[in-house]
């Protein structure tokens, strides 16, 4: 794989996929219907998914491509393959909070090494560059032209005074309680993959997940997070959080910034 190729197509794409949502976004009608699971599909999930999945086939033919509104067709077997959730936060978006992204990765032997993350209505775009390397890039942005960018990096933690991020719509007692065996100074809630971002930049130490998710929903944050020094652990062994399982679903996980003392 050409990295810088690779970069500037996520990067690219993720900047469309948002542009399509938002069009959508200032509409009355999101053309909200409901999915097998239960879980809420809208006109801007299909919108994004569209432009993202041609985009991506187009420049990358030979690679296995995995997207969230397509997943039921796709055989993960392959050793190398792009998933792509269009719109992580389809509650926050229906409920106009602003807390949704749309995320990009790509796997390599499990391991998710590039990704972006773009919060349209927050005006917030990470991204992992062609070295690996975690950026935040100031807006507004170009498709065509990347801006000026900041390095990230994970903050070493204060245990007697960590900053926990958890779940705006997911929240729930089991979460609660494994938050409260650590020494938590500042709690905030994040919507989607935004709150892997908020541990890479240091906004976060600590982002706990005991509850559903698959691996789009957190293949571009994690690896926004490893990039910038962060770790995605499972949450019974604290092994490395693994992509390319049969089903897509991941167990329950801890994201952190090394030095947390987990419990």
């Amino acid at each position: 794989m050409d990295y810088d190729i690779l970069f500037s197509t996520l990067r690219t794409l993720a900047l469309k996929g948002g542009d399509e949502i938002m069009s959508i976004y200032s509409q009355d009608d999101f053309g909200v219907e409901s999915k097998d699971d239960d879980s809420p599909v809208t006109k801007a999930d299909r919108a994004a998914d569209a432009v993202i999945y041609e985009g991506l086939k187009t420049a990358f033919p030979d690679v296995t491509i995995i997207t969230e509104e397509q997943a039921a067709s796709h055989d993960l077997s392959a050793d190398q393959f792009l998933i792509v959730d269009p719109l992580d936060g389809t509650k926050e978006f229906i409920k106009r909070r602003g807390d949704f992204t749309v995320n990009i990765a790509f796997v390599e032997n499990g391991v998710p090494t590039r990704g972006v993350v773009y919060a349209p209505a927050k005006e917030r775009l990470f991204y992992t560059d062609a070295n690996g390397q975690s950026v935040e890039e100031k807006g507004p942005f170009d498709p065509h032209s990347v801006g000026q960018t900041t390095p990230l990096s994970v903050k070493t933690p204060d245990n007697s005074a960590l900053i926990v991020v958890a779940s705006k719509s997911h929240r729930d007692q089991a979460t609660d309680d494994y938050i409260n065996k650590y020494q938590v100074r500042d709690m905030t809630g994040a919507g989607s993959s935004l709150k892997f971002c908020l541990v890479a930049t240091g906004e976060a130490d600590l982002y706990p997940r005991l509850g559903r998710t698959m691996e789009w929903d957190t293949a571009a944050g994690d690896a926004v997070l490893r990039g910038a020094g962060g770790r995605v652990v499972r949450f019974d062994d604290h092994s490395d959080l693994a992509y390319g399982k049969a089903n897509y679903e991941n167990p329950f996980f801890i994201a952190f910034a090394p030095g947390v003392d987990l419990k």
